[in-house]
């Protein structure tokens, strides 16, 4: 069942095109990673799918329906979550406390924040962290958490809406590869069991071709190749502008490389 539907989408910034004419789907419990070298488009394509920016033209189709241009939080009530680059949480609050404020968002509840917020949905809350691995840490601040858990967080805090597409810029930025694998790991499992579609952008290879199902590649706004992880690693395009030669590159050689970083 096709889910997303991006369909020839572009965008220009003072007559640069960030994103020409650009075209693909994802399946709901699929996983569905974007590549490509800096300023290839990653970003920009990522953000009018989420509302933050406005496409110059094309479609962007959530369960058959335009979303191209609607204001982020109705994107998410829609059932879109969202994972960033440098984790949103806020460090002033609990564990728990990021939960049930998304959760709170979710309902529409965010300005009735009166007598009995500290135990407003909990155990919703503590469902989501338990999903996450995360429960035992639900008293404590996300100001004293280390980066991997606090990535953890921000994947219960966008899992709040019951997201039938989960968007996740760098999920792993700044993670040890130990903790990176055990993240993805679980979102391709919570993907599968949930029936999510996950699409995520990543510049570590060893994630990218380890869980992914298809990968599309961007270079200077346009997508040059999709596919699954052997077609993109074989194809030479892609070798010549983003993976270098490629000659010595293999999922292997990438999670060796990592474990000696």
């Amino acid at each position: 069942m096709t889910l997303l539907r991006i369909e020839h989408l572009s965008k220009s910034f003072d007559g640069v095109k960030a994103v020409h004419d650009v075209s693909f789907s994802l399946e709901a419990g699929r996983l569905l990673a974007l590549i490509g070298p800096n300023g290839a488009g990653k970003s920009t394509c990522f953000n009018m799918i989420n509302g933050q920016l406005r496409p110059d033209a094309g479609s962007i189709l959530l369960d058959g329906k335009s979303i191209a241009g609607k204001h982020p939080r109705d994107i998410w009530r829609l059932g879109v979550g969202r994972t960033f680059q440098v984790a949103a949480t806020f460090n002033s609050m609990t564990v728990l406390e990021n939960v049930q404020m998304a959760l709170l968002s979710h309902e529409r509840r965010i300005f009735n924040l009166l007598s009995r917020v500290a135990s407003w949905r909990e155990d919703e809350a503590m469902m989501l962290l338990d999903l996450v691995g995360m429960s035992m840490h639900a008293r404590r601040s996300c100001a004293v958490l280390a980066y991997g858990d606090v990535k953890r967080v921000e994947l219960a805090v966008a899992l709040a809406n019951r997201p039938k597409l989960l968007l996740m810029d760098e999920p792993t930025a700044g993670m040890a590869p130990e903790e990176r694998n055990a993240l993805m790991a679980l979102t391709a499992r919570l993907a599968k069991e949930r029936n999510i579609g996950v699409l995520f952008t990543e510049h570590s290879m060893d994630v990218v071709f380890e869980y992914a199902d298809t990968l599309i590649v961007l270079a200077r706004g346009e997508l040059i190749a999709q596919g699954n992880a052997n077609a993109i690693r074989n194809d030479p395009h892609v070798r010549e502008v983003y993976l270098g030669t490629g000659a010595s590159f293999s999922p292997h050689a990438a999670l060796e490389r990592g474990a000696a970083q």
